[in-house]
């Protein structure tokens, strides 16, 4: 039986793609719901409903790329409808993700930083060369560039791409993170990971991670090119997610690469 998909902000740039991206696997629309305080209209073809609780109720899974303002009711709601909840959003504080990790305790969550097959590609590798390169020898600098709408930052996936160090380093990103620097901010602690962040015209998104020795620098870079790489992800994610068990999930278990 096909997938019935739920899109939560259908109105955006995101929920156009996320809408061809549904027809294209062969799933079910169910409908959708803007972001809120969105007067845009609903794509042709698409039934719109009055909130989130009533698109989850017609969906088998809600897929979401809304703004962090909604993560905390969001997660409620999700969680009282027992459906499957595949959460792009980005810019989540500590608290709304203490939110998702509760509703994950009753429903599967797939809540990633970045959908692309790609950028996770580059998050297990990050993790890896954390573990290799030593942090009192090699200082760890994370440089994203988006377009000039982006409203967070460092991004969630620069913080994603931050987290796989300090994993590998056996460290949390919270106590080692340098982020804007500005004026006199004194010598590089050992161990930190720096992050800077760009924002100008309408770059998809470029992240580099940089490795840098005394004697050798080593960079690894994502560059995208167009947003289709984070919705066929998601509608990946999505098809993947229903029927499991409740849990929080990532795009890596979505990959199999874990």
């Amino acid at each position: 039986m096909a997938t019935r998909i739920g899109i939560a902000g259908v109105t955006g740039r995101m929920g156009h793609l996320l809408i061809e991206e549904t027809r294209a696997a062969s799933a079910v629309l169910a409908g959708g719901i803007g972001r809120p305080g969105s007067d845009k209209p609903t794509p042709a073809g698409v039934d719109r409903y009055p909130d989130l609780a009533a698109l989850a109720a017609a969906s088998d899974v809600v897929v979401d790329f809304t703004n962090a303002a909604t993560a905390q009711p969001y997660a409620a709601a999700m969680a009282a409808s027992g459906k499957a909840w595949v959460l792009g959003t980005s810019g989540l504080t500590a608290a709304d993700e203490a939110a998702v990790e509760t509703a994950a305790a009753r429903i599967p969550v797939v809540y990633a930083s970045n959908f692309s097959a790609g950028v996770n590609l580059v998050l297990a590798l990050a993790e890896q060369m954390g573990a290799a390169l030593p942090a009192d020898a090699y200082d760890a600098e994370i440089m994203e560039m988006h377009h000039r709408q982006k409203v967070d930052a460092p991004s969630g996936t620069a913080i994603g791409m931050g987290r796989a160090v300090a994993k590998g380093r056996g460290v949390k990103l919270e106590d080692v993170i340098v982020s804007g620097r500005d004026g006199h901010s004194g010598a590089r602690p050992t161990g930190a990971i720096g992050f800077a962040a760009l924002r100008g015209g309408q770059v998809v998104g470029e992240h580099t991670l940089i490795f840098a020795a005394a004697t050798e620098h080593i960079a690894l870079t994502h560059r995208a090119f167009d947003r289709r790489a984070f919705a066929t992800g998601a509608i990946r994610a999505a098809e993947w997610v229903v029927g499991k068990p409740p849990r929080l999930y990532s795009m890596m278990d979505v990959l199999g690469m874990r």
